[in-house]
């Protein structure tokens, strides 16, 4: 064979495509000189008055380094600050924790956040860090006070304070469209998209209000997949998500006299709920690429559903399914 057909019948060696590094972002935000203010800045003077009020302390006034906002650092008497009431419910454990640990070190280092309301400052991301200081005979707590109350539905993403699992984080989402729904009723449910993170947890938030121990994370990676956030208003769009969640639980109570049947023939695994669902789901093999439509309309996903539960026999199960099933399983929630 010649050199040239030689050269001819090599395959083309693919390009290395190198992937561009992203250089720092461009400078943003006071300097640090500049990010300090006087307390009596026309910016903070009503929210300082709002502490003094409450018989409070303006500790320092100072903009935050990202975007420049007003905020105060404030002591403020314990009985002032509430948690807001669409937060995940109190882990009494955690708050004990809590408690420990701060007595341990002799400090309460992490201030809440909080917003002003009508007769108390409202902090959406300490419940456990106010109950702790209350078990421990606080008369204070430091806060980080901001005027932006809609603060309080966005601070979700920031909340690191415990990790959410999805029971947690569907109920404080669903419990937020709720107090959202009150305050305006004429906002659409997309145009809380950002509070809201996905619309999976307000479906699954309806379900987990109804059946405290249902399992929604059986479910939610199907949900992700066509559920998306209505253009209808909050109220109507509330009403559509119970309708959605009841049928999710007849889903789910047929599913689990599959499960039955499997334990009854001997089968043993905390993962037989996810085989039925993972053999039951609709939109299991179908592929979709990232910002493409949803395969179906969540209507049509719930009907599928349910017959393809109706049609189920567990004798097809094997236990080879849940070796599988169990190396991907997500933690329920």
């Amino acid at each position: 064979m010649s050199p040239a057909k030689k050269t001819a019948t090599k395959k083309a060696a693919p390009k290395k495509t190198t992937r561009r590094r992203r250089g720092p972002a461009e400078p943003r935000g006071p300097d640090a000189v500049a990010s300090a203010m006087a307390l009596d800045d026309p910016e903070v003077r009503d929210l300082a008055a709002r502490v003094d009020k409450a018989k409070g302390a303006v500790l320092a006034a100072y903009r935050d380094p990202y975007a420049g906002s007003p905020l105060l650092l404030a002591a403020l008497p314990i009985g002032s600050v509430e948690a807001t009431p669409f937060q995940r419910d109190l882990s009494r454990t955690h708050a004990d924790r809590l408690a420990q640990a701060i007595g341990a070190s002799g400090l309460f280092l992490d201030p809440v956040i909080a917003v002003p309301g009508k007769d108390v400052f409202w902090s959406p991301n300490g419940r456990h860090r106010i109950a702790a200081a209350k078990q421990l005979g606080q008369r204070a707590i430091t806060a980080l006070l901001t005027d932006d109350v809609a603060l309080a539905y966005r601070i979700l993403a920031l909340n690191t304070e415990k990790a959410h699992n999805l029971r947690d984080r569907a109920l404080e989402v669903i419990r937020m469209a709720r107090a959202l729904a009150k305050e305006s009723p004429r906002s659409k449910e997309s145009e809380h998209a950002t509070s809201f993170e996905s619309p999976a947890f307000l479906t699954l938030g309806a379900a987990y209000e109804k059946r405290d121990r249902f399992a929604g994370s059986a479910y939610h990676s199907m949900l992700r997949r066509v559920d998306r956030f209505m253009e209808t208003a909050l109220p109507a769009a509330l009403r559509q998500r119970e309708q959605w969640a009841v049928r999710l639980m007849d889903i789910d109570d047929r599913v689990a006299t599959h499960v039955k049947t499997l334990q009854e023939h001997g089968m043993k695994s905390p993962y037989l709920r996810q085989v039925v669902v993972a053999r039951c789901n609709p939109v299991r093999w179908i592929p979709t690429k990232k910002g493409e439509k949803p395969p179906m309309t969540m209507a049509e996903l719930l009907t599928r559903m349910t017959a393809n539960v109706r049609k189920f026999d567990p004798s097809k199960v094997r236990p080879a399914d849940l070796a599988i099933v169990a190396a991907v399983a997500p933690e329920e929630g």
